[in-house]
């Protein structure tokens, strides 16, 4: 089953997150299908917070992909198609 769900990056204290479509059996940062985005919890100052690409994400929402809980929220944040998100 496909998942979209967040791949963690950056350094120690500095998290910083991929939104990715995976085999939802797939490590968390191991293979993924596709990156549809990004989260940015710590963004400062003008740094961009959450960037998502809406129509891939839509795409994949489409196919059947299941969002995790917190992609739920971010791509209602998004407006993503929030019916299909939330589904």
């Amino acid at each position: 089953m496909l998942t979209i769900r967040l791949a963690r990056g950056g350094s120690k204290k500095r998290p910083f997150y991929h939104l990715t479509v995976t085999n939802s059996r797939n490590a968390r940062d191991g293979r993924f299908v596709e990156r549809i985005g990004f989260f940015n919890p710590v963004a400062a100052g003008n740094e961009v917070r959450l960037s998502v690409d809406t129509e891939r994400a839509n795409y994949w929402l489409s196919q059947g992909a299941q969002p995790s809980e917190r992609v739920a929220q971010l791509l209602k944040d998004s407006k993503v198609n929030a019916v299909a998100a939330t589904a």
